[in-house]
């Protein structure tokens, strides 16, 4: 397994409330490693606005996609 993607992880939005116009509910989001932001309880994601912001960690869910679709991303971005 390469090292990108072992990096590379995504979640599922599970709740946007409060922030419903940066996030939307069952919308996978890549996320930044942020180990500072882990210790107050939240997660850094890029989210609609194609920038990265920190939100609360209950509104998300850890996802492992296949590995055909981690690809397709990767290109994507």
């Amino acid at each position: 397994m390469n090292n990108r993607r072992e990096q590379t992880q995504y979640v599922v939005c599970v709740s946007n409330l409060g922030y419903r116009a940066s996030l939307v509910v069952r919308r996978i989001y890549r996320v930044i490693p942020d180990t500072g932001a882990v210790k107050h309880g939240l997660i850094r994601v890029i989210d609609e606005s194609g920038e990265d912001y920190l939100y609360p960690k209950r509104h998300f869910v850890a996802v492992e996609l296949p590995r055909t679709v981690t690809r397709r991303f990767a290109r994507a971005s």
